[in-house]
């Protein structure tokens, strides 16, 4: 879910981007957040993900191969960062995805025995879930690439903050906002949807372009700190606090934190809910768990490996994963040693 603060964001804050204007700058991408949207966005006609010869899916990873190699053809270098332990505090979120994708399951039954096709899409796309297979199949995957990979003790969000915090990455990747309450200079968004996509309900196609949120101009334009944020956070409903507070949206929740001395004194003026500690939560997007032992390294696609994996393994045609492998090779080459310059001078 994430917390949604859209709605607060001024139009002048985020800069609509083509992919070739991050060439040579390093993202420090959410991977969960990546393959759900391989998972959702990569199906076939009537909502089903794709399969290989013993119905396993293959979606998340024909999403990884193909959208990463097109990544590096722009001269951007993906450093994927992947979930650990989620907090204590995520358990009631977590407990609600459950429960709804569950009921998109029954749902999807239902609409695929009745020739819904539509409503079968919509919900196969609800109910898609990300195992730990597929987790292993992607970092096998990317191994084979030569791409780097972190593993994060807890929220994959907050690593990649904190690594882009620390310089090692240029901004962050993900759809959801969260990375800007966990620190990160930049957020780039759609980089795992960019091209054309069908709206949903309609027959309409609409081009998605990357969005580069930066977060000091951001808390600047608003005129307030990150942990204000992080109060109107809670307000609206985070992962940890799903619903927020009853009857206070973005905009008044914006004015509210404004109307203290200090964003703590906002912080303790919320009516209590049972079972949230607004405390806990606070400081957790203040001080999450990471960790700075993580090394980002660079190595040569091994080839071989590459077809075992999606040839082999999972039946991917011979003719289009050697086609991009040539492609992976020559845009890895290129991506690892083109120097940061770019965006720097918009900001």
């Amino acid at each position: 879910m994430g917390v949604n603060i859209r709605e607060l964001i001024p139009p002048e804050a985020i800069k609509e981007l083509e992919l070739e204007e991050l060439k040579g700058k390093t993202i420090a991408l959410d991977a969960y957040n990546m393959l759900y949207q391989f998972l959702t966005a990569i199906r076939q006609p009537d909502g089903t993900p794709l399969m290989d010869s013993k119905g396993r899916i293959t979606s998340h990873l024909s999403g990884l191969f193909y959208r990463t190699i097109n990544l590096l053809e722009n001269g951007i270098r993906p450093v994927y960062v992947f979930d650990g332990m989620p907090p204590s505090l995520k358990e009631k979120e977590l407990e609600r995805r459950k429960r709804l994708k569950e009921e998109a399951e029954r749902k999807l039954q239902m609409a695929m025995q009745e020739k819904r096709v539509e409503e079968a899409r919509k919900y196969a796309q609800m109910s898609a879930r990300l195992t730990d297979e597929m987790v292993a199949e992607a970092k096998a995957l990317l191994d084979a690439m030569g791409l780097p990979w972190i593993q994060a003790p807890a929220e994959g969000e907050a690593q990649a903050a904190l690594i882009a915090r620390r310089g090692d990455a240029w901004a962050s990747g993900s759809q959801d906002y969260d990375s800007i309450l966990f620190g990160t200079p930049r957020l780039v968004r759609n980089l795992g949807i960019t091209g054309k996509r069908k709206l949903s309900k309609k027959n309409v196609y609409v081009e998605v372009k990357p969005e580069l949120i930066d977060s000091d101009k951001l808390f600047k334009q608003l005129g307030v700190s990150r942990e204000h944020m992080i109060v109107i956070a809670i307000m609206l409903g985070t992962d940890y606090n799903p619903g927020g507070v009853r009857g206070i949206g973005a905009k008044t929740a914006l004015k509210l934190v404004k109307g203290y001395k200090n964003a703590r004194e906002a912080l303790k003026s919320l009516p209590p809910m049972p079972s949230v500690d607004y405390n806990k939560i606070f400081e957790y997007f203040l001080n999450p768990k990471v960790t700075d032992s993580y090394k980002i390294e660079w190595k040569e696609p091994n080839l071989d490996k590459i077809v075992e994996i999606l040839v082999e393994e999972h039946d991917f045609s011979p003719t289009r994963v050697e086609n991009a492998i040539a492609r992976l090779q020559q845009a890895h080459r290129s991506a690892i040693k083109t120097s940061q310059r770019g965006l720097d001078a918009w900001f």
